[in-house]
């Protein structure tokens, strides 16, 4: 029997979200990416449309423009203002966009209870736990309980890989059979992956540890990986 279609996913067109698009595609009826002005979010959203078009999930792209206008974040301010090295709390700290991923939720929110809609989805994974305080497992299940209470039907938010790293969820899509070279990480936001920035260091470990051919164009892959 066909799964229902119960489901709106955040859809950044990074790796993460891009599996989970894929892994629970019968589930997903509508697809969210924000455009908050970030140094690499129109890369990011020609890779979730391109994704959507391929499984036939409707994709909205919402503007999220005060983000860039009103918050500090190395994330809004150019390529530049990204750090450099390993992707750790004490060198990715400047990216963290204050309350994100509890806006975008909110959003969300709104949208799956127009829509109809029992659940929200979103990809955040174990690796991000240190640095991003809104993908912890306390802040998913507080927000849950927050948007169950807030809406009419009860919808709450699924997190499938809150609790699994970036490599085990590359895995998942090398069993899958996804495309990852129609995914975008890197903080910069170039036309290729510096190959240098957190984002790009986890990204190049991920799919080594998956044993994934790697299908990135970088302008640097020089950066050692441990």
């Amino acid at each position: 029997m066909k799964a229902e279609k119960d489901s709106i996913l955040i859809l950044s067109g990074g790796m993460d979200s891009t599996t989970m698009l894929y892994e629970y595609a019968d589930r997903i009826e509508l697809a969210v990416s924000f455009n908050y002005g970030s140094n690499h979010n129109a890369r990011e959203i020609a890779c979730a449309a391109e994704n959507c078009r391929r499984l036939r999930i409707q994709h909205l792209v919402i503007p999220l423009d005060f983000i860039a206008r009103y918050f500090n974040s190395s994330l809004l301010s150019g390529a530049e203002a990204i750090p450099e090295g390993a992707y750790s709390s004490e060198n990715m700290r400047s990216t963290v966009v204050p309350f994100r991923n509890g806006i975008m939720l909110a959003v969300a929110a709104g949208l799956a209870e127009n829509y109809g809609l029992k659940h929200l989805m979103v990809a955040n994974h174990f690796g991000d736990h240190t640095i991003y305080p809104d993908c912890t497992r306390a802040f998913v299940d507080a927000m849950s309980e927050a948007v169950k209470m807030g809406t009419f039907p009860g919808i709450t938010i699924l997190a499938p890989y809150t609790d699994i790293t970036k490599s085990d969820i590359a895995r998942r899509g090398k069993k899958l059979g996804l495309d990852y070279s129609l995914t975008y990480s890197c903080y910069k936001g170039g036309e290729k992956h510096c190959g240098k920035c957190g984002t790009c260091i986890e990204r190049r470990k991920a799919l080594r540890d998956a044993g994934i051919d790697d299908p990135t164009v970088y302008e640097d892959d020089a950066t050692p990986l441990d």
